[in-house]
């Protein structure tokens, strides 16, 4: 079974930084896409950043400049460094990953992130 466990969430003040880690079970080259989805309270998941095989990657618009997602296949981890971090940014953190194979998407069980004084 292909599971994806997430790392890295905690308490930061603004302006501060933390690293986001997905690790998964298998070789991430099962997988297409992977990126970083959160979910703050009352508001609906978002898209935060995704990053395919060959390296393309996408930001929502409030992170661009402040977040980097990057792959480490040798690892099979994905991570989301968080740079400049505001309270707005205060969510639970999902990893997603597209499977190849299947279309199917894997998601983990989030790690939260609080951004406050």
């Amino acid at each position: 079974q292909v599971q994806l466990v997430e790392s890295g969430g905690g308490l930061v003040q603004p302006g501060g930084s933390l690293k986001l880690s997905c690790a998964a079970s298998g070789s991430i080259f099962n997988f297409y896409t992977m990126g970083w989805y959160r979910q703050a309270p009352g508001k609906q998941r978002e898209l935060v950043a995704s990053i395919t095989l060959g390296s393309r990657t996408k930001y929502e618009d409030s992170v661009k400049g402040r977040f980097t997602i990057s792959r480490d296949n040798a690892k099979n981890t994905v991570s989301l460094q968080m740079n400049g971090l505001r309270p707005e940014d205060t969510a639970v953190y999902y990893c997603n990953a597209e499977m190849i194979a299947t279309r199917k998407d894997v998601w983990g069980q989030g790690t939260q992130v609080t951004v406050s004084s």
